[in-house]
């Protein structure tokens, strides 16, 4: 019977000791949590031609005006006047003394020399300039837009080194072995983060920002009634 009794008493001992012990354990708080936890894993960066896309997306909302400076092996650099109107208006005067010019009534090419100021209708709206006229450096602010932004175009698309004088973002641009024809000239192109065209080297030339960048005018003004 004492026996019993001492056993019976060496369990009571036990249980409220193993109860004390519990009682102060769940006294400290949740338990911390566990140290071999995995990291969310990073967004993936977008690759460069999807890159590329957006910032040609938000250079078709983009209206300005600017100076660039246009270079061309073997002749003096030149300068190049870029005005991309509120109203979707534009012009670009070139080289020699000559304007291109796009509105809602057609494409004008525009001789600035001289007294005789004259601006000849060459194409209607939405058409394109003939090559005999077509001095090539409108392109980067009006129509090569819509094959920079397609993803599905036929364009092999890679990072690039600044080129001197840029500022944004670089990319080399080549047409790959599915286009029979490119959709944009193959070189260098250069955008600021909001759209801006800092610089472009493609095979008619090398066209640098030069100047500060303007509000955009309400419209284009040909230098010279269209005929």
């Amino acid at each position: 019977m004492r026996r019993s009794l001492a056993l019976l008493s060496g369990f009571t001992v036990a249980a409220l000791t193993i109860s004390s012990v519990s009682g102060c354990t769940g006294s400290s708080g949740p338990p911390a949590a566990a140290s071999h936890q995995r990291p969310l894993p990073s967004a993936t960066p977008l690759d460069a031609h999807t890159q590329l896309a957006g910032l040609a997306a938000t250079a078709k909302d983009r209206r300005f005006q600017a100076g660039y400076t246009f270079s061309q092996a073997g002749r003096s650099p030149r300068t190049v006047l870029v005005v991309l109107a509120a109203d979707g208006s534009w012009r670009v005067d070139g080289p020699a003394n000559v304007a291109v010019a796009g509105t809602r009534h057609g494409l004008y090419q525009c001789r600035l020399a001289g007294e005789q100021q004259s601006c000849t209708k060459v194409a209607a709206a939405g058409g394109t300039f003939p090559p005999s006229v077509d001095p090539r450096v409108e392109h980067p602010f009006v129509d090569w837009l819509d094959p920079l932004t397609d993803r599905a175009a036929a364009l092999s698309v890679a990072p690039a080194r600044l080129l001197a004088g840029a500022r944004g973002t670089c990319f080399s641009v080549e047409a790959n072995s599915a286009a029979l024809t490119p959709p944009v000239d193959p070189g260098i192109y250069c955008y600021d983060v909001d759209g801006t065209l800092t610089a472009l080297r493609v095979s008619f030339g090398t066209l640098v920002l030069a100047t500060a960048v303007s509000p955009p005018p309400p419209t284009i003004t040909l230098p010279a009634p269209p005929t």
